[in-house]
């Protein structure tokens, strides 16, 4: 669990990114998850886009955050920024 200092300076630094990741019509798929997994070990804080509904969007950030181990900085419209501390080799 982030601070909520940590937090707010990762919300600061998510405001320049751009969505590294695309969710679309298919949704959530393995290949999806793989490379939200691929780019959270690169970069430790992205953004991804979902092209949903609201609830939909709710649904399909919750079921990444489970299956990725992210925690969600802030979600705004069909953007999401997730953060996961890079793994010790």
């Amino acid at each position: 669990m982030l601070s909520k200092d940590k937090k707010r300076q990762l919300v600061v630094q998510s405001h320049a990114l751009k969505p590294v990741v695309m969710i679309g019509n298919k949704g959530l798929t393995d290949n999806v998850l793989a490379e939200m997994n691929i780019a959270l070990d690169h970069h430790e804080l992205i953004k991804i886009k979902i092209a949903a509904d609201r609830d939909d969007r709710e649904l399909i950030v919750q079921e990444i955050i489970e299956k990725t181990g992210a925690e969600l900085i802030q979600s705004i419209g069909q953007v999401a920024s997730l953060y996961r501390k890079k793994r010790e080799e």
